[in-house]
């Protein structure tokens, strides 16, 4: 289990060593990194390492967690910044998108996440379904999403979520050569899957709350 630091001096350096492994796993991969790689990029003697952490599969563990717990952070900052939960969901919608365009490590490490370390992987997955479904459920006992089944509705979302991101942030950046920094998301395509979304969530109509009309009225 890694070690916490007992200094703030300790924290600054784990810290770096944290973002010093990000950047070298999503670089060049976990087989191909080493904890060399990841002082050298630190800047901090080997040594120093073993002081916080047990080898390399314990700092990917923290990698990926550390990166969970930012994203969720700028999804549920976002959201909880919003009125309705439609304007929360495009609030962290967006969030998502925009950390995906700095941080594109998340995907490549999560990915690696899979044949490295499938529990950090689920681990991640799981959290963030956690945080939503309880954000959809309490939208529902307001009345401001139909009846369902939240944790299917959070998967169903993040599904989406995870896929946009990597078609038009990560393959957009990739189509426009190599060392292209990925852009936010373009309007149109978000309004897109809002729709979708809106759809998705919308109460169901009953008799005392008929549908209203489109066009003028008399």
């Amino acid at each position: 289990m890694s070690a916490q630091p007992r200094t703030a001096r300790g924290t600054r350096t784990r810290a770096k060593l944290v973002a010093a492994a990000e950047e070298v796993f999503a670089s060049v991969g976990y087989h191909d990194a080493s904890i060399v790689k990841i002082t050298e990029q630190a800047g901090i003697g080997l040594g120093t390492f073993y002081l916080y952490f047990a080898g390399k599969q314990e700092i990917f563990d923290e990698v990926v967690d550390d990166l969970n717990s930012r994203v969720r952070q700028a999804m549920t900052g976002a959201a909880r910044a919003s009125g309705s939960r439609l304007e929360a969901e495009r609030a962290g919608f967006r969030a998502f998108f925009r950390f995906t365009a700095e941080h594109p490590a998340l995907y490549r490490i999560i990915r690696q996440a899979e044949f490295v370390s499938p529990a950090a992987q689920r681990r991640h997955y799981e959290n963030i379904v956690r945080s939503y479904a309880q954000g959809l459920a309490s939208a529902q006992a307001v009345g401001e999403v139909r009846p369902m089944d939240p944790e299917v509705g959070a998967w169903a979302l993040m599904g989406m979520g995870e896929l946009f991101g990597m078609r038009y942030i990560l393959w957009e950046a990739d189509d426009r050569g190599p060392g292209s920094a990925p852009n936010d998301i373009p309007d149109h395509v978000l309004d897109e899957l809002m729709a979708f979304v809106r759809r998705g969530l919308a109460p169901a109509v009953t008799e005392a709350d008929p549908p209203r009309e489109d066009g003028p009225h008399d």
